[in-house]
C-alpha cells in the first residue's frame, strides 16, 4: 500500500495563504514599474548623467575640440580659480541670486499675503494670471522686450522724463554701475509671478479657520503675515528658493540677449562664459572646468535649503 508523505506544514500554510501568488504579483508589479521608468531613465542617462561625465573628464584635458586631447589635470581648475575674470562671472552670479531670488520670493511672500487676505474670487484669479504671464513669454523674448525698454530712447526713460526725473536717465544696460541690476529687474520680472502663485496657491490650502481665529483676536496684517503665513510656508518657500538660485547661478539666455556679459565683463556669468570659451576660443577643457565648478557650488548651495525645507515640513 501506497504511503502519502505528509506535506510541510509551513509550505502548504503558505499556499493556503496565498503568500506566492501575492510575492509573483509583487515582483511582477516592480518589473511593470521599472518598464515605465526605463525611458524616462534612458533619456535622463543620455542628456544628463552622459554629458555630466564628458565634461568632468574634458574638464581634466587641454583641447580645442577638434585635436588630440592632452592631459592636463587640475590645471584648468586653477586657471578659472586664478584668472580674475573668470572668477568674477562666479561672483556676478551671486549677485544674480539678490534679485533673481531673495527679492521674488520676499515680494511673493507679501502679494502672496495681501491677494489673500483682500483680493478673492475672480479678482484674485485675474491677478495670479497677469503675474504669472513673465513665465508664459520666452526668455529670450523677455530679453529683448526688456533690452529696447531700458534703452537710452526706451520706454524707462521716456517716462523718467515726463516725470520730471531726467536727470537719472541712463542706458541702464549699457553702463557698468548699472548693467547688473538692470538684469536683475528682468529676473524680478519673470520670477516674481512664479513664487507668488505658488504661494497663493499654498495658502488657499491651509486651514482658514487660522487666519479667522487670528483676525478675531485683532491681529492685523503683519501679525498675520509673521505667525501664521510664514512658518505656515516654509516649505513652499524652500520649493521657491531652489528654483530661484538655481535659475540665478546658472543664468545664461536673459544675459546673453540682454547684455552678452558687457559692457566690458559687468554681467558676464558662468553660462555666458562657458559658452565663449568653449565655442568663441575652443578652450573646451577650461569650459568644462567651469561648468563643473559651477554645478558644484549650485549644489552646495542648494542642497542646504533642501534640507531645511524638509525639516520644516517634518
Amino acid at each position: 500500500m501506497r504511503m502519502v508523505r505528509p506535506e510541510n506544514p509551513p509550505a502548504a500554510a503558505a499556499r493556503s495563504s496565498g503568500a506566492f501568488p501575492r510575492g509573483r504579483a509583487r515582483r511582477r508589479g516592480i518589473a511593470i514599474g521599472w518598464l515605465f521608468v526605463l525611458p524616462a531613465l534612458a533619456m535622463y542617462t543620455f542628456f544628463v548623467l552622459v554629458p555630466l561625465l564628458l565634461s568632468i573628464q574634458y574638464s581634466l584635458f587641454r583641447w580645442d575640440g577638434i585635436g588630440p586631447m592632452t592631459w592636463v589635470g587640475l590645471k584648468n581648475y586653477a586657471t578659472v580659480l586664478q584668472v580674475p575674470d573668470l572668477l568674477g562671472t562666479i561672483l556676478n552670479a551671486f549677485k544674480l541670486v539678490l534679485f533673481f531670488s531673495l527679492v521674488p520670493v520676499g515680494l511673493g511672500l507679501v502679494v502672496a499675503s495681501l491677494m489673500h487676505r483682500v483680493a478673492s474670487g475672480r479678482l484674485g484669479a485675474a491677478a495670479r494670471t497677469v503675474l504669472f504671464l513673465p513665465q508664459v513669454i520666452p526668455l529670450v523674448a523677455a530679453g529683448i522686450i526688456w533690452g529696447w525698454l531700458l534703452a537710452l530712447p526706451g520706454l524707462v526713460n521716456q517716462v523718467l522724463r515726463a516725470l520730471g526725473l531726467g536727470g537719472i536717465t541712463r542706458a541702464w544696460l549699457g553702463e557698468f554701475g548699472w548693467a547688473l541690476p538692470a538684469v536683475g529687474l528682468i529676473g524680478i520680472w519673470v520670477l516674481l509671478g512664479f513664487c507668488t502663485v505658488l504661494l497663493a496657491t499654498a495658502m488657499t490650502n491651509r486651514d482658514p479657520g487660522l487666519y479667522e481665529s487670528a483676525r478675531m483676536d485683532g491681529a492685523g496684517w503683519w501679525r498675520e503675515f509673521l505667525s501664521i503665513t510664514v512658518p505656515l510656508l516654509r516649505h513652499e518657500v524652500g520649493v521657491c528658493l531652489t528654483v530661484t538660485v538655481i535659475a540665478a547661478l546658472a543664468a545664461f539666455d536673459i544675459v546673453y540677449v540682454s547684455t552678452a556679459g558687457g559692457p566690458g565683463n559687468s554681467t558676464a556669468v558662468p553660462g555666458i562664459q562657458i559658452y565663449i570659451l568653449a565655442f568663441t576660443e575652443q578652450r573646451i577643457g577650461v569650459a568644462s572646468a567651469l561648468a563643473v565648478l559651477l554645478m558644484v557650488l549650485v549644489l552646495l548651495v542648494i542642497l542646504p535649503i533642501q534640507r531645511l525645507s524638509r525639516e520644516s515640513a517634518g
